[in-house]
């Protein structure tokens, strides 16, 4: 891909250091840094500081390598919408070419650095979430099917599963729990997103759910999704990562989600008009929150089993 491609006139001046930080998608790799942290302090391995804090670097910088290729690839559509039209590719502030650059070698560093401070798996698993995250979805998954944010959410599953390695240098069925509780979790968070920017992803022909199916269809599988998300969620609970904070924040969590989300199953598009997406915007507000605490509840059962001892690890069910 050429900077010519795009067909992006780049008439401001030179990027600023605030440029460069947009490229790699703070936001997001906020969210990654956060589930993995999370599941590294959570694991049954404890992880050296200085370990630790390097590892968290490294995905960071992964997880900004992965927005810094996205960007560089979406710059010609990205303009187009209003949500992104912003973005440092897209609006000229940094060419294509030197966000591909920046994505590469971002990539090569943070890959070849964890296996240094961490391990080869953990090298592994980030290496395959920059490619999945990347190529998987940017390049292949989001601009030909509906399900892009199905699949593709996969790559922003990855990060807790990756902080699991980190510490055990394992997978484990727990950080497949993990790994699940994000990948249930993002059709509806998006899909709520998508029902209400629709008119952007249309204008720029991305397929997604709420454009191919309708949104009757979308709201009725955001609902499937919410049910099949609780179980998940609240599962770790039972192992020896949770524990009754844990449990607890869980099962009042997923009640609270589908309280929110129940109700899309015979929404009508008369109703949605009429309070402008109302429900659709708080459920996608409150899936912020829902998946910020599922991972601090795991963090504070952490610290509560190194204060009070690990009782819950002896009656723990896997």
């Amino acid at each position: 891909m050429t900077d010519a491609a795009y067909n992006i006139a780049r008439s401001a001046p030179e990027p600023e250091f605030r440029d460069y930080v947009a490229l790699l998608k703070p936001r997001v790799m906020s969210l990654s840094i956060f589930t993995a942290a999370a599941a590294m302090i959570a694991a049954p391995t404890a992880v050296h500081p200085v370990i630790a804090m390097a590892a968290i670097i490294c995905i960071a910088v992964g997880a900004g390598a992965s927005g810094a290729l996205n960007m560089w690839w979406d710059a010609d559509i990205d303009a187009q919408m209003a949500r992104t039209s912003q973005r440092p590719a897209a609006s000229g502030k940094v060419t294509p070419s030197e966000a591909l650059a920046v994505g590469l070698a971002l990539s090569l560093l943070s890959v070849m650095m964890l296996g240094l401070f961490a391990n080869p798996l953990s090298a592994f698993i980030l290496a395959f979430t920059i490619f999945f995250y990347a190529v998987v979805y940017t390049m292949w998954l989001k601009r030909s099917t509906p399900q892009n944010i199905v699949i593709g959410g996969a790559a922003g599953a990855f990060p807790p599963m990756l902080g699991w390695a980190v510490a055990t240098g394992e997978v484990s069925f727990v950080s497949v729990l993990l790994f699940g509780l994000i990948f249930l979790w993002t059709p509806p968070h998006f899909w709520a997103l998508a029902l209400f920017r629709n008119i952007d992803y249309e204008r720029v022909g991305v397929p997604m759910m709420p454009i191919v199916a309708g949104h009757r269809s979308t709201r009725r599988q955001m609902v499937i999704y919410s049910i099949l998300l609780a179980p998940v969620a609240i599962a770790p609970g039972f192992s020896t990562a949770g524990g009754y904070v844990y449990l607890a924040t869980a099962i009042v969590l997923n009640a609270w989600f589908l309280k929110l989300a129940l109700p899309l199953w015979t929404r009508t598009e008369a109703e949605a008009e009429a309070d402008r997406f109302a429900p659709e915007k708080a459920l996608f507000r409150a899936s912020i929150i829902y998946l910020f605490l599922h991972f601090a509840a795991l963090m504070v059962e952490a610290v509560t089993k190194s204060a009070i001892g690990d009782y819950w690890a002896a009656h723990a069910l896997f």
